[in-house]
């Protein structure tokens, strides 16, 4: 009898094979990946997004209930609103897909096909796997195997002694969306900030034949071929490259710039070690029921300086992995638990100097008349994190246009008691946040973004 090797070893081995397999052409030490973001706001109006936004905490929640550590569940895609995306060239020779940049899942997954005679397929809406040299199916029996999710019917098949016998992954969404395929692993072709292209050879990735529902279909992913991962695990797109760059460890950064400009500046996402700049730090929090996401502490919530009478108790995160905060790219506005979200707005209202809309746009509790004022004086919240740091954003962060002349307070209650807490893309802009999971800590700077 063949006893299932522990779960803490399994990652240990994964990690050692995959850092024999994923090389560089070259040596790098002092350069990173620095890969530009491209924002895309699918939605007609702040109203629809937020739905889509309600939609996508609801299938995160739901992981929450999955006890095992081996099945990131939901990705970004899922009924997101304003995602970012990212160029990735993978196979012998490249191929350019355009992928959904996701904190909130690990696997990198792209759209595939067998086909040999392809013109079905316009260039860059699906990975042609017979057109690369390099692809590689991952066998079933691979430890890697086990860090994904698959189907039982299709896993029984597995066959240690045969050749081809591929580890087949399924990937299924709260909406029933779904893709499976088989992990695999490829060439990527990427850039580094020395400007030179470098070729990874062994990234490991989902190649989905069968993707379908509407959660891979609508308009969050319209335009896209599949989900960059950048979650916690060891299967993420920052977990596989993070250790490649500079002597610093498993990071990764982005810099999501205000797209509301004209022109929009480019943010950018940049893999390893970029920079030894000063930045305020906090704590990552690990939930063992949910080790992909990015938790972060909050101890209170100030207004215009003053501190809000907010129970500390509100934002911890429980011993059942209930609460808590994440910082997460697919979701636009942050979502703050019920209670706290009363006393802020209370504060917003009471300290607002501008006219208040007797009807709010529909899904907003507060919206305010700003004239033809182009920036008009609103009331400044700022977050006491853990490690005494403070996360200030600017008011443009969470007072958004959803009318001519109107702004709303762009802040939604978590009204679950076993939901957490979710600071989305919107709140982030302006900021550079590094992701340093070896450490276990976020860092983040307003000053460091502006000279990117």
């Amino acid at each position: 009898m063949v006893l299932p090797l522990p779960s803490h070893l399994l990652l240990f081995l994964f990690l050692f094979l995959n850092f024999l397999h994923l090389h560089v052409a070259s040596i790098i030490t002092t350069h990173y990946l620095k890969l530009p973001l491209l924002h895309v706001k699918p939605f007609t109006s702040p109203s629809q997004a937020l739905s889509f936004d309600s939609d996508r905490l609801s299938a995160l929640y739901a992981r929450r209930h999955r006890q095992t550590l081996k099945l990131p569940l939901v990705s970004g895609a899922s009924s997101g609103a304003g995602q970012y995306f990212v160029d990735l060239r993978i196979g012998t020779p490249p191929q350019k897909l355009l992928l959904v940049a996701d904190t909130g899942s690990d696997l990198v997954w792209v759209k595939c096909s067998s086909c040999r005679n392809c013109s079905a397929h316009p260039p860059g809406s699906v990975f042609l796997a017979r057109h690369s040299v390099t692809f590689s199916p991952i066998h079933c029996f691979n430890p890697g195997c086990r860090l994904v999710p698959h189907s039982s019917k299709l896993h029984r098949r597995c066959n240690r002694a045969r050749h081809h016998s591929p580890c087949w992954y399924e990937y299924q969404y709260s909406d029933g969306s779904l893709t499976s395929g088989i992990f695999s692993t490829e060439t990527a072709s990427l850039n580094t900030s020395a400007g030179k292209e470098n070729a990874f050879k062994g990234l490991a990735f989902g190649c989905g034949f069968n993707v379908s529902g509407p959660s891979l279909s609508g308009p969050s992913f319209n335009g896209s071929s599949g989900v960059m991962g950048l979650g916690r695990g060891p299967i993420s797109f920052s977990g596989q490259l993070g250790r490649r760059f500079g002597p610093f460890g498993n990071k990764f950064s982005y810099c999501l710039l205000d797209y509301t400009l004209s022109p929009p500046p480019t943010s950018y996402l940049m893999i390893g070690a970029f920079g030894n700049y000063k930045m305020t730090s906090t704590p990552l929090i690990t939930n063992p029921l949910l080790r992909t996401f990015y938790y972060i502490s909050i101890k209170s919530v100030l207004i215009d300086g003053m501190k809000l009478p907010i129970r500390p108790s509100v934002w911890a995160l429980d011993k059942l992995g209930n609460g808590g905060t994440i910082i997460d790219s697919g979701t636009t506005l942050t979502f703050l638990p019920e209670p706290a979200y009363r006393i802020i707005l209370t504060a917003f209202r009471r300290r607002v100097n501008l006219p208040q809309l007797p009807e709010p746009t529909p899904g907003f509790d507060l919206c305010v008349n700003v004239g033809n004022d182009s920036r008009p004086s609103l009331p400044k919240m700022s977050f006491l994190l853990a490690g005494d740091s403070v996360f200030a954003p600017p008011p443009s962060n969470y007072f958004i246009d959803t009318a001519e002349a109107v702004k709303c307070l762009a802040l939604q209650a978590v009204s679950s008691p076993s939901g957490f807490a979710v600071v989305g893309n919107l709140m982030q802009q302006g900021f550079l946040f590094e992701f340093d999971n070896d450490r276990s800590r976020l860092r983040f700077s307003r000053k460091v973004c502006s000279q990117l």
